[in-house]
């Protein structure tokens, strides 16, 4: 039987992957003060590279120092030094491999440890652990610097040598809280409508496109919806998306879920649903007779006979992995040449579910360390030991931050 997901797949715009493999976005946290990428970046990113991916995505690079996902992001502003991100660059393409950048603004995700006045669309705070503060509404020429920025950033990544970029307007980031009616309360010509909540994402789209020109592949990471009642749903996604086809976008990620609702992770999903592994498959199946925009899935996939089932099917045209990447040291190239069939998930031991999502973040951000630092994968971490991980990293390093400004 043909191993559909090593096919490749030629994008409109020129751009061709060597198969249907992505690592899908995980933010890194491995950056000193000065937020660029580093030695451990690199290491991190040839191991992955060499493995057989087709394309890797970034994790978080954000447009404003100020507001930050984590205090170890990756930041590009006007006065940044681009020697850094050519060698982190030339470390992937050396491998025949795409490299995009994923361009992130947090908004009012901006936790305490690096933020101390978040923004958004609206002044609707995030309660989760109490890290996060009541952010202050932006105002027009607030919009209109977020804007400018997402679009330097995408000019300089391609400089800077990566071979496409994406925009991520999924997971409650900042340009997520635009499009969700429940962190978009304004009554302005960025709020209310649905095509007033969407046109920051529209007006970084076009302005980007005139500066990358057309063969350079530009690609958004949308929310099939919120999973949160009276938020961004299925309906929204579909009208933002034919938007987006108008404009020309040349991959939309698919996925859901926020910060408060983990949908994006498989926490608050059917059991059917998470057996099945596509955790957003159905919305992008229903979604192809009515849209032509190559499309990309992630969340949930972890067999190859599911993933050559949902290419088959032809409900994606690529698929994007993430956690798989730190499961096995083989992955993906164990699915790519039919020595592996399936990569099995680490149980993590935690008492309180209120913690589960933590105790995941924190395990598989300890995985991305190992791997920076030239180790191997260690799956066998206490609960508790997983489960305060970020929060005692990101304290030291915006202590860190703090004493070096």
């Amino acid at each position: 039987m043909q191993n559909i997901l090593n096919t490749p797949f030629q994008f409109s715009c020129g751009a061709t992957f060597k198969n249907r493999v992505v690592k899908a976005a995980m933010t890194e946290r491995l950056c000193h003060s000065d937020h660029l990428p580093n030695k451990q970046h690199i290491q991190l990113y040839n191991h992955w590279s060499r493995n057989g991916a087709a394309m890797l995505l970034s994790g978080n690079i954000m447009v404003d120092r100020r507001y930050l996902e984590s205090t170890g992001n990756v930041v590009v502003e006007k006065d940044t030094s681009i020697e850094a991100f050519k060698k982190w660059t030339s470390t992937v393409s050396k491998y025949d491999c795409h490299f995009w950048a994923q361009i992130s603004h947090a908004g009012r995700q901006s936790s305490k440890f690096s933020t101390r006045k978040s923004v958004s669309a609206s002044d609707v705070q995030l309660k989760k652990m109490g890290l996060f503060s009541r952010p202050t509404p932006l105002t027009e020429i607030g919009i209109e610097d977020v804007i400018n920025r997402f679009v330097h950033t995408a000019e300089f990544c391609k400089k800077a040598g990566f071979t496409g970029v994406q925009f991520h307007a999924a997971h409650g980031y900042l340009l997520n809280q635009f499009l969700s009616p429940l962190t978009n309360k304004r009554s302005d010509k960025w709020g209310g409508s649905l095509d007033n909540r969407a046109r920051i994402l529209y007006y970084i789209i076009d302005k980007s496109r005139k500066k990358l020109g057309s063969a350079f592949p530009i690609s958004v990471k949308l929310n099939s919806a919120d999973f949160q009642r009276g938020g961004f749903d299925e309906e929204d996604s579909k009208r933002v998306i034919k938007a987006l086809e108008e404009r020309g976008i040349d991959l939309l990620e698919i996925s859901g879920g926020t910060y408060e609702q983990s949908a994006m992770m498989g926490i608050g999903m059917k059991e059917s649903t998470r057996s099945r592994e596509a955790y957003f498959l159905e919305f992008a199946s229903n979604l192809r007779r009515e849209c032509q925009i190559p499309l990309m899935v992630t969340g949930g996939f972890r067999s190859l006979v599911a993933s050559e089932a949902a290419l088959q099917k032809n409900e994606l045209d690529v698929i994007g992995y993430a956690r798989p990447f730190l499961m096995s040291d083989r992955f993906p190239m164990g699915f790519l040449d039919g020595t592996c069939d399936k990569v099995e998930e680490p149980i993590i031991n935690i008492l309180d579910p209120k913690n589960k999502d933590a105790a995941e973040a924190g395990f598989y951000d300890l995985q991305i360390e190992r791997i920076a630092n030239n180790k191997p994968l260690k799956h066998n971490y206490p609960g508790w030991q997983v489960a305060l991980h970020l929060p005692k990293k990101e304290m030291r390093m915006g202590f860190r931050n703090w004493l070096l400004r």
